[in-house]
């Protein structure tokens, strides 16, 4: 499968010294000539990164012809819109806003304050009610790795 033989020369990539902070998130085959490449870093990706990963790639794609003569090749993170997919991401999301979907179908939106090997824990304002007058308190709610079926970081331009 050249999924697999890209994720292996991503690897073999990121087994280099100097490149031990990064990983690969995905890779994704569109039809049999378009490949994207998702990877990522624990201190954030640059364009420099991605065009390194690209010519590694590229020179086995152009010599092994995997994908043909003519592809086309994307090299970059996975960005806001995507799915965090790794618990290798949540860390530097760490002060962000999350969306969680629960794998029993439950929602929860608020601050990611921490993360531990089995879970995260999100922050979040509720409304509290005191006899007839109302009070936002901050709770926290730990929600661990195995219940979260899709967890997206919120993009706030407040």
């Amino acid at each position: 499968m050249i999924e697999e033989k890209i994720a292996n020369l991503v690897e073999e990539k990121f087994a280099e010294e100097g490149w031990e902070d990064c990983f690969l998130v995905e890779v994704k085959l569109h039809g049999s000539h378009k490949l994207d490449v998702f990877i990522d870093s624990d201190k954030g990706i640059t364009f420099k990164i991605c065009q390194q990963v690209s010519r590694h790639l590229e020179a086995v794609l152009d010599e092994e012809l995997w994908l043909g003569e003519k592809y086309t090749l994307e090299v970059s993170s996975p960005g806001t819109s995507r799915p965090l997919k790794l618990k290798r991401q949540y860390p530097k999301n760490i002060g962000r806003k999350l969306e969680v979907k629960q794998k029993e179908g439950g929602k929860e939106e608020g601050k990611l304050v921490a993360v531990s090997e089995a879970a995260i824990v999100l922050e979040k304002k509720v409304k509290v009610k005191e006899g007839k007058k109302k009070r936002n308190e901050l709770v926290k709610i730990e929600i661990p790795f195995a219940q979260i079926e899709q967890a997206k970081v919120k993009i706030s331009f407040k």
